[in-house]
């Protein structure tokens, strides 16, 4: 084991390197609490130190949720059924998601869709058979993430 791995810390020194952590970049409750075991803190320092985070304003659910959709929808073009099981696995709360899955603008998301599919279907520019066409475009959609109405609808369009 190397030195690093065997360091404990006290929570006096967790507190500023957990508030730093958090600084950087926004930060879900249990990305924070992962760390803070990892410095080998018990449940109740863990407890005690969010928190002071979120009295402090440094940790926010509310507010990375928002910034992780609209990032997660912005650069990686995720569908609204992604990102929300993707917050679900950080263990964000049901009403954040649903807060920041309605920060994403309806038109933008429409036009996102319609903008991968355009860019699905000249990949596809050599497929023949019009069902294997459709099958892959569809397939593509939903594994981005998005709304099997809305993707069905594109899909007939072709």
């Amino acid at each position: 084991m190397t030195d690093k791995m065997q360091q404990r810390l006290t929570p006096q020194q967790a507190l500023p390197k957990a508030k730093n952590y958090c600084a950087y970049q926004e930060r879900c409750h249990s990305e924070v609490q992962d760390k803070l075991y990892g410095y080998g803190l018990n449940k109740n320092e863990v407890e005690e130190i969010t928190i002071i985070l979120i009295t402090d304003n440094y940790l926010n659910e509310e507010r990375f949720a928002v910034h992780y959709t609209g990032g997660h929808f912005r650069t990686k073009n995720w569908g609204r059924i992604k990102i929300k099981y993707e917050l679900k696995k950080k263990q964000v709360s049901a009403y954040c998601i649903k807060k920041a899955l309605s920060s994403i603008d309806e038109n933008e998301y429409l036009k996102t869709l319609d903008r991968l599919a355009e860019l699905k279907l000249k990949s596809l520019k050599g497929e023949k058979n019009i069902f294997i066409k459709k099958k892959k475009l569809q397939d593509h959609l939903l594994q981005k993430g998005y709304e099997n109405d809305l993707v069905r609808s594109i899909v007939n369009k072709i």
